[in-house]
């Protein structure tokens, strides 16, 4: 088997229908299996898979497990040379997972490999960011990654100055669309699990790198996300998901100095949101629906940010990276 496409969905299924659709009427040339496993959806997902897909391999978990623990449910259960993880509000393009394919066969160094990823009106999405640092995250969050998001000293984790058109080394992809070499999980691991959703990109392309494996990002492959629509109904839940994975991340391998920084941007950051937040209320302005769920994403990761919470995380949905992956 040359390419296993696993897709992890909870309640996506208009979304994931439209994924496998593109799968189905432009198949690769190469042998593919497509395994999807379902997180407990109440929306009738499985049922629409069993009926009308039944050449996918449908795992049903009687849980949520998460992003990163879903993934590895099917990694383990892969027969492919490569394994694409595809979110279920992608769009898979007309020889994509082969050009992908191809250019691995090509380049034995890479590891982890990403197509060019576009919004549904054709304009570019990006998808390669650098490792976090105090900087970068400082940069996000006084907005001065928005104001100039051309400068590459003051872009935050995403290269928005990088205008993907040509093929890259970079520190990350975006988790909306992975293409790994078997031999690569092999030596790095699987997703780590602790992080719930959001994250676990970041984390394993790192791993990904320190392990000697490169992660390149290739435009000869294209592809299109329908970016956060599958999270959009529940804003505070996926915010906390996202904060605590940051966390995660800044505690495996920042020192105390690292871990209090960031916390102290996060805190910044959700503070001036908040603020925003109330001015519009009271101002009564045209996008206060907008500001008052800011409002309460900012409030509900303040509170956590400062007075701590020892409960599971509880996210009803696993999705893309801040994929509104941020």
């Amino acid at each position: 088997m040359d390419i296993s496409v696993v897709i992890v969905a909870w309640n996506a299924k208009r979304y994931l229908e439209l994924c496998l659709e593109s799968l189905e009427k432009a198949p690769p040339r190469r042998s593919t299996e497509t395994l999807v496993v379902d997180n407990a959806s109440t929306d009738g997902t499985a049922e629409m898979l069993e009926t009308r897909f039944p050449w996918v391999k449908l795992i049903r978990s009687p849980e949520n497990l998460g992003f990163a623990r879903g993934n590895n449910v099917a990694i383990r259960q892969c027969k492919g040379r490569y394994i694409a993880l595809v979110n279920p509000d992608v769009i898979v393009l007309p020889g994509c997972l082969d050009a992908l394919a191809d250019f691995l066969d090509q380049n034995p160094k890479v590891g982890n490999v990403g197509p060019r990823v576009f919004n549904l009106d054709m304009t570019q999405q990006s998808t390669c960011r650098r490792f976090p640092t105090l900087w970068n995250n400082f940069c996000d969050a006084t907005g001065l990654a928005t104001r100039f998001k051309n400068s590459r000293f003051s872009a935050g984790e995403h290269m928005f100055y990088f205008p993907h058109d040509r093929t890259l080394r970079v520190d990350v992809l975006v988790g909306c669309f992975s293409f790994i070499r078997r031999e690569a999980f092999d030596a790095v691991g699987l997703l780590d699990e602790k992080m719930f959703m959001y994250g676990e990109d970041v984390d394993w392309c790192r791993r990904c790198w320190k392990a000697g494996w490169e992660v390149v990002f290739f435009p000869g492959a294209r592809a299109i996300h329908d970016r956060g629509k599958t999270t959009a109904p529940y804003p505070v839940r996926f915010a906390l998901a996202q904060q605590r994975s940051v966390l995660h991340y800044w505690s495996k391998y920042h020192g105390i100095l690292g871990r209090l920084g960031i916390r102290s941007i996060m805190v910044f950051r959700h503070l001036m949101r908040y603020s925003v937040g109330v001015l519009s209320s009271l101002a009564h302005s045209p996008g206060r629906g907008t500001s008052k769920v800011r409002k309460q994403v900012s409030g509900a990761c303040l509170r956590e940010l400062l007075i701590g919470s020892g409960n599971k995380i509880q996210v009803s949905g696993v999705g893309s990276q801040v994929k509104s992956h941020s």
